[in-house]
């Protein structure tokens, strides 16, 4: 019955790994990951950065939110994003080695 417990925990570490990734899994989302990690901004530059349009943008950042990469604040009436785990930048040299590329 042990085994069974330590399984189901195992596929549930697995399936929140996959949730953060899938969250990052969108070339914007990895263009705005790349731009926080430059320190906070606020959405207005954000969405200026990735050329979409707000909603478009929000969505974006709502997921990573929810899968805990980013966080937000509010000052005024200006949202502003930072990355909650800044050890996720350490994913793109190791994606750039796997497409035999060298990361500008």
């Amino acid at each position: 019955m042990a085994e069974a417990s330590e399984d189901n925990m195992d596929t549930t570490v697995y399936e929140l790994r996959a949730e953060v990734l899938k969250a990052m899994a969108h070339p914007t989302r990895l263009i705005i990951v790349d731009a926080l990690a430059g320190g906070e901004k606020c959405v207005c530059d954000l969405q200026q950065l990735v050329g979409s349009a707000m909603p478009t943008v929000s969505r974006h950042l709502a997921q990573m939110k929810s899968a805990g990469i980013i966080a937000a604040r509010r000052e005024g009436n200006k949202i502003y994003y930072r990355l909650l785990v800044p050890c996720v930048m350490n994913v793109f040299p190791c994606i750039d080695e796997a497409l035999g590329t060298e990361r500008a």
